[in-house]
This record gives structure tokens, sequence and C-alpha cells, in this order.
């Protein structure tokens, strides 16, 4: 069963300078777990295409955010597409850590350390009212918002990238 922790992250503060609704659900990180967005869903009793995994890549050189169900994988050469770029490439984690200020595991869109150009996949949203998951900022935090909040808080694109 979900937790609700009294915690407080970059994401959660974002989340509450914008005055958006959300709840926090936290569940054991498991650090050796092959897709930490499957272990998520599964400690969360979350159907995993409602819970979107944070990806870091580089399209032509310039740095971007992607959000996907945590049982899709991202096609890049939709992803490069996307931004009008040529080339796209996920991020080693050591870079991904130092752009975002969080760690590999608990990235978050939200709060990171600087805004990157957002999207997120078409196919992971259902509805502007439906809630859907992001990790809230910490391994083993996850924040449940409104589909619609999340698109309008990150200025995202809403683009198929699977």
């Amino acid at each position: 069963m979900a937790k609700t922790p009294a915690k407080t992250t970059r994401a959660t503060q974002t989340l509450e300078r914008a005055g958006a609704r959300y709840s926090l659900h936290a569940y054991d990180y498991d650090p050796e777990a092959p897709r930490i967005g499957l272990q998520a869903a599964e400690a969360l009793g979350v159907d995993p295409g409602r819970v979107l995994k944070t990806l870091m890549a580089a399209v032509d050189g310039r740095t971007i955010c992607l959000l996907v169900a945590s049982d899709k994988e991202v096609a890049m050469k939709r992803v490069a597409a996307a931004f009008s770029g040529k080339a796209a490439a996920m991020l080693k984690p050591a870079d991904a850590e130092r752009l975002t200020g969080y760690h590999v595991g608990g990235i978050s869109p939200l709060g990171q350390k600087r805004p990157f150009p957002t999207a997120i996949d078409a196919g992971s949203l259902t509805e502007p009212s439906a809630e859907i998951h992001v990790n809230g900022g910490g391994r083993g935090l996850q924040i449940r918002l409104a589909e619609g909040d999340l698109v309008a808080l990150l200025s995202a694109l809403v683009v198929p990238l699977t």
C-alpha cells in the first residue's frame, strides 16, 4: 500500500508554487530493479502505463526531457523529429544527474536545476483530467497529478515518442 510521506523536494516545491493539486506516494525503491518505472508501478499497485518515466536525452547536442509510460521504449527517430532535429541520443547517467540536480532513479521532470524542452509521449496520456504518476524528485517517491496539469506545468509537447 502506498504511504504518503511528509517530503519536500524541488519537484513538490514547484507544484506548491504553481498551486497544483497532487499527492505523494512512497514505495520501497529497489536499486537492483532492471526497469525502475516498472518497479515503481508494481510497488504502488498502479498500471505501468500510468507511471511515466523521466528520460534525459539530447537532440543535435541540445538537452531535452522525455516522459513516457514505464512499460514503453522511446523511438529515437521520433524524439529527433519532435524537436526538429536530425539525431537523438540518451544522456549518460552522470550527465543527467549533473544537469537536473537529481539522482538517477529519482529524476523528476519538475524542479530540475533549469527547465529543458520537454515532450510527453501522446500514447501515454488519456485525457487531461486523468491522473498520472511521475517521479517526485527522490528514489522511492512518486507524485500523482492530473495529466493536463503536468503538460501545462512543463509547457510540454505532446507527440508520439514510442
